[in-house]
């Protein structure tokens, strides 16, 4: 490949997590989750498709080779995400900055001592899934500001795209916002904000993250 590699990576992994989530991938989207401009972003889709890891006949879609280029990318930060914090002890915005870096130097052997240091975790600290794990996403999971007053959930999956945002995953962590933790919804305003208890605490969020949190209800 002529591009730096680090820069294919990073590029058909943005791609992948939008597909994850759902979101349309366009150009607009890709340069705002990876903060460089639009043009810059249609000069890497040109290469991208000219190296044979994407098609943009019906939108921008990974071929089979881009598509495993992404799935190891992003096994390697949700793994390497794993590790710094379920081991090193970093909080949520701390390992997820790191695993950036880690994703691209990875070598196979230590990907695999992780793995089994791990004893093979199935998702990230965020409830996204590991690619390779077996781990196949819920889609029947809904949204934290669909819920009403009174209803009983549990936190099962914090999408890449809050991950973006800036201070979302220390608030989430500093809340016990975490996969895996029960709450109830005690209060949803006309905006979209919703006031959630957990944990004996009671936390706002607003409507950009209530509608983008993920859950199951009992």
């Amino acid at each position: 490949m002529s591009e730096p590699r680090s820069a294919f990576e990073e590029y058909c992994e943005a791609i992948f997590e939008l597909k994850e989530d759902d979101l349309d991938v366009i150009q607009a989207r890709i340069a705002e989750r990876l903060a460089v401009s639009r043009p810059a972003v249609s000069e890497m889709i040109r290469r991208l498709a000219a190296e044979g890891l994407v098609t943009v006949d019906a939108g921008i879609v990974l071929t089979e080779r881009g598509l495993a280029l992404a799935e190891r990318v992003v096994r390697r930060h949700r793994l390497a995400e794993r590790f710094l914090t379920d081991i090193l002890g970093l909080s949520w915005a701390e390992a997820h900055l790191e695993a950036g870096k880690w994703e691209h130097v990875l070598s196979e052997s230590v990907e695999g001592a992780i793995n089994r240091m791990l004893e093979n975790p199935t998702t990230c600290p965020h409830g996204n899934p590991i690619p390779g794990s077996g781990y196949l996403l819920d889609r029947d999971l809904i949204a934290l500001s669909t819920l009403h007053v009174g209803d009983q959930f549990t936190v099962t999956r914090i999408p890449e795209e809050l991950e973006f945002t800036p201070g979302l995953l220390d608030f989430l962590e500093d809340n016990a916002i975490l996969p895996g933790r029960s709450g109830v919804l005690t209060a949803a305003s006309p905006d979209g904000t919703v006031t959630v208890k957990i944990e004996d605490r009671t936390i706002g969020i607003g409507a950009f993250a209530g509608a983008r949190i993920l859950v199951t209800t009992s």
